[in-house]
Formats: structure tokens, sequence, C-alpha cells
């Protein structure tokens, strides 16, 4: 998967107008992100703001489609207005590839898979005025989802983005509740 990363990247843009530009960008923003799913309806679960930030490479095949892979480190989780405001914090390296759609010159909808590698999780409340966090080897080291959004693109390389990440992939090793990553974010980009 690396080597298919790496040469998507080496790729060179196609068809660039006024508003459509390829190439290698910069992408941040923030995560809103919960556990979804059947078990997850009868709990306190609450979303967690987080963020993402990372490299995508945009490439048109043709004046109104585009594939675009990249690579994130994103902060995902969830929390609860329990009495310790306990929290999970999930931190991944997400790798998307999306197929864009140019509706206009600007507008677009894009959609694709995700994988995720877990590089931290941790668990944390607070008690008597301090906070207590551990570590924990319960989380998934992957996580497997499907990426959807909307989009536009500004002059001089700009862009924004609203998607939602649906996670297929519980959220927990060997565990009678299956509870996923869900969640949204708004992103702003650059393309260079």
């Amino acid at each position: 998967m690396i080597f298919a990363l790496l040469a998507v990247f080496s790729l060179q843009s196609h068809a660039q107008d006024s508003d459509k530009k390829g190439g290698l960008g910069l992408r941040a923003g923030a995560n809103f992100f919960n556990f979804g799913g059947d078990d997850a309806s009868g709990n306190e679960y609450n979303n967690r703001i987080g963020y993402h930030v990372g490299l995508y490479n945009s490439f048109f095949l043709g004046n109104s489609v585009a594939i675009e892979p990249g690579v994130f480190y994103a902060v995902k989780g969830t929390q609860n207005d329990d009495l310790v405001n306990s929290r999970a914090i999930l931190n991944y390296v997400d790798i998307p590839v999306l197929l864009r759609l140019y509706l206009t010159d600007g507008l677009n909808v894009f959609g694709g898979p995700q994988i995720s590698f877990l590089t931290d999780s941790r668990f944390e409340g607070d008690l008597f005025g301090s906070t207590v966090s551990f570590d924990t080897e319960a989380v998934n080291n992957t996580d497997f989802g499907l990426l959807l959004g909307l989009g536009y693109n500004l002059p001089r390389g700009l862009n924004l983005q609203a998607s939602y990440n649906y996670g297929l992939s519980p959220v927990f090793k060997n565990s009678n509740v299956d509870v996923y990553n869900r969640g949204f974010q708004l992103s702003l980009g650059v393309t260079f």
C-alpha cells in the first residue's frame, strides 16, 4: 500500500483551470468524533473535538474528475459527561483515497475508502482536580472506513471541505460491544 501511495503521489496533475488546481497540498482542520453503532446508542457518548493535519495529492482525469490520495494525522475519540468527565483519545494515521466529482469549477462532491492505523490510545478522567490517564491496548490497531463529503475550491489553490467519516471496523478488540469511529471533519487546504 505504501508503494502504491508513493506512485500516486509522484503522478503529475492534468487539466487545470482557474479554480481547479491539481498537485500536492496541505490540509488541516477540526474533527468532531464520537462512537457510533447500535451498541453506542444507549450510552452517554458525546462528540469530542480533535484535529487532523496532513498531505494530499490531487490529479485530474479530465475536467470534472480527480483522484486524491492523502496521509493525515488525526485525533479522534469520544467523551462522556459523567462524574469524572471520562474521555477516549484515539490518535491515527489516516490514509484516504478519494474520488472527486466537480459539479462546477469549484464545487465538488467526494467519497472513497480510508484505512487508519492507530498510533496511540488512552483513556482519561478528571479526579479530585487532576487528570488521570492510562494507555490501553484494547483498541484495534487498524480501522477501515468510508469518507463522504462536499468541497469547494477557491482561487490561489485554497479549498474548503466538510466530510463525514463512517467507521466500519469495531474500535475495541475482543469485545462484545461493537462501537465505531464516526464523525465530521471541517478542513481548510492549500494546493501548491
